[in-house]
């Protein structure tokens, strides 16, 4: 199993001139370690008016960054929302194949269609038409990066015979993902031989098992969109490694629950919205949690449950083992949830990559 890092770009309150700045910089210092430590990949989220949650909003500018501070690290899409006006799948094609040139094929493509209701409402897309303009765009992205000349004519997109440039580095294309939290959704992404990105929280590795193997039927019936089938399954977890447990329990403390329940606000706020509910986005959180508070989510809950990778280095590896034992081949560590130091972060990734990385497969 590969090791990855993942990040939101939070910036928490209250925000000074340089804040942005720090936290970009920051996360920059932090991947350059990740580099020199020999991680798979970093991953970015992509999100829009999420305030102190996710600065992430431009990702393909800041992996011209990565790409020009970096020499091995793979480059991650975690994910590129690919309904319009989000982004248009030409220009999506375009930014992307940028990318992958500039670091001499390092890009992963991960795609995904929602985001959450604050977006959606603030771009004007309307939710059903999610699925099917994801679906259509990957399709005009691969015929962009693959025919020298392409056109398209479809439902959401239509395109006169066009050279699109730049080609991708890797050949015929970078690997591409999809994204998905729902079990249903598993399935249709290995149907369409994409790498899976299991977008899951607040849950053990375990749990993860019957999700898996929905994808892998999924797989067993793959008609895929791209040239080539990418058969890897990715997932996400919090992470914070440290010299004991107990200083990685300090560290993390508050800043483990402040992610978890704002993200999952957030995905209950989309919810009640797309099913019309009267439920408010606590309540229709409790409905997700099976009747769980989003405040009972505290951090020696998150522990006790085992739904965070948060300890020495020696809990951390049998953590990353589980993880392994369930099929899991590229593991997306959020080693910056809020507010834990820069200088902890740091050397949590120094722990992880020099204890825990070199005795995995």
């Amino acid at each position: 199993m590969k090791l990855a890092l993942i990040y939101e770009l939070p910036v928490p309150r209250p925000w000074g001139p340089d804040s942005a700045h720090t936290a970009f910089e920051n996360a920059l210092q932090e991947i350059e370690l990740a580099d020199r430590l020999g991680f798979h990949s970093v991953w970015t989220v992509e999100h829009h008016f999420l305030d102190e949650y996710s600065f992430s909003s431009a990702p393909g500018v800041f992996y011209g960054a990565v790409a020009a501070r970096t020499q091995n690290i793979r480059i991650g899409h975690g994910v590129r929302l690919l309904p319009f006006p989000y982004n248009h799948p030409v220009r999506a094609a375009e930014a992307a194949a940028t990318v992958d040139v500039l670091s001499k094929g390092r890009l992963e493509f991960g795609t995904g269609r929602s985001g959450t209701r604050i977006e959606i409402e603030g771009f004007g897309i309307s939710p059903p038409d999610t699925r099917p303009m994801w679906e259509e765009a990957l399709e005009v992205i691969v015929g962009a990066w693959t025919e020298e000349e392409f056109s398209w004519d479809g439902k959401f997109f239509k395109l006169p015979p066009r050279g699109v440039v730049p080609k991708p580095y890797q050949q015929p294309h970078p690997p591409i993902w999809g994204a998905t939290s729902s079990a249903e959704s598993h399935e249709l992404v290995g149907r369409k031989g994409l790498g899976l990105l299991s977008f899951s929280v607040a849950i053990p590795p375990e749990a993860l098992t019957k999700r898996i193997g929905r994808y892998r039927e999924g797989l067993e019936q793959v008609q895929p969109v791209g040239k080539f089938i990418n058969d890897r399954v990715a997932t996400f977890a919090q992470a914070h490694c440290a010299e004991t447990t107990g200083q990685a329990h300090a560290d993390a403390r508050e800043a483990f629950p402040w992610y978890i329940q704002t993200s999952l606000k957030t995905i209950a706020e989309l919810g009640a919205w797309q099913e019309g509910t009267n439920l408010g986005s606590y309540e229709y959180a409790r409905k997700l949690l099976g009747g769980m508070q989003l405040t009972d989510l505290t951090f020696d809950y998150l522990v006790q449950n085992e739904t965070v990778l948060c300890g020495d280095p020696d809990h951390f590896l049998s953590m990353c083992r589980r993880y392994e034992a369930v099929g899991v081949d590229v593991l997306l560590l959020l080693v910056q949830s809020y507010n834990i130091p820069h200088e902890k972060v740091m050397r949590s990734i120094e722990l992880i990559g020099t204890e825990v990385l070199p005795k995995l497969s």
